[in-house]
């Protein structure tokens, strides 16, 4: 074990952090089109969809967003050298919710809708290393809804599609622990709240006291 000195007031230390292998950053779009009775609490048979906007929300699901599901050793030529590179495919989760806003302003939001979507990626990606994604965008709008029928706690569109747009940041990492120099930080001062001192209002000593008058600021 290396012992740790002070070097110029810097001390070595260690952290652990994740290597990246490999890193693309890429578009995908898609559509969805789920079917059937949509859960949507607070609707009821007699609900009136007369007039109603219909608009979407899209979010990564907050388990397993990213799942690898295979992986296979691919060699390519890149600038005259073969390279070992990775192939994946990977099933991307996310969660859509339906929201309907009445010509009142009264708004409805439908349960969480599963979607998953497959894609392939080529990386750096060995065995042992993760796939992450960052979405610098993740967007999606209805594109048709077609008839409205509501149900008891559901609505059932007769042609609902929904576009979705993401442009993404695809990342393969690898936890490690690594060593460097480092100074350590010291605490900013603390910010001081004094009192203020005593003021009094503005005087209006052009028209008083030596003159009548209303004072005006």
């Amino acid at each position: 074990m290396q012992e740790n000195k002070p070097f110029d007031g810097k001390e070595l230390i260690c952290i652990n952090v994740d290597k990246v292998y490999d890193w693309i950053v890429k578009e995908n779009s898609f559509d969805i089109t789920p079917t059937g009775p949509i859960s949507f609490p607070g609707v009821t048979a007699t609900t009136s969809l007369v007039g109603a906007t219909v608009t979407c929300e899209v979010t990564p699901a907050a388990m397993n967003p990213v799942v690898i599901l295979h992986r296979e050793d691919r060699t390519f030529c890149i600038d005259g050298t073969n390279v070992c590179l990775q192939q994946l495919n990977i099933q991307k989760n996310f969660v859509v919710t339906i929201i309907l806003t009445f010509p009142n302003g009264t708004m409805l939001t439908s349960a969480d809708i599963p979607v998953s979507r497959c894609e392939q990626v080529t990386l750096c990606a060995p065995e042992g290393t993760d796939v992450e994604v960052t979405y610098t965008n993740l967007d999606c709008f209805v594109c048709t809804t077609g008839t409205l029928v509501a149900g008891e706690g559901t609505i059932t569109f007769s042609a609902l599609t929904i576009s979705v747009a993401t442009c993404q940041s695809i990342q393969s990492t690898f936890p490690v622990t690594v060593e460097f120099l480092a100074d350590f930080c010291d605490p900013r001062a603390d910010i001081v709240s004094g009192c203020a001192a005593p003021t009094r209002p503005q005087q209006c000593s052009v028209v008083f006291p030596d003159a009548g008058g209303n004072c005006c600021g």
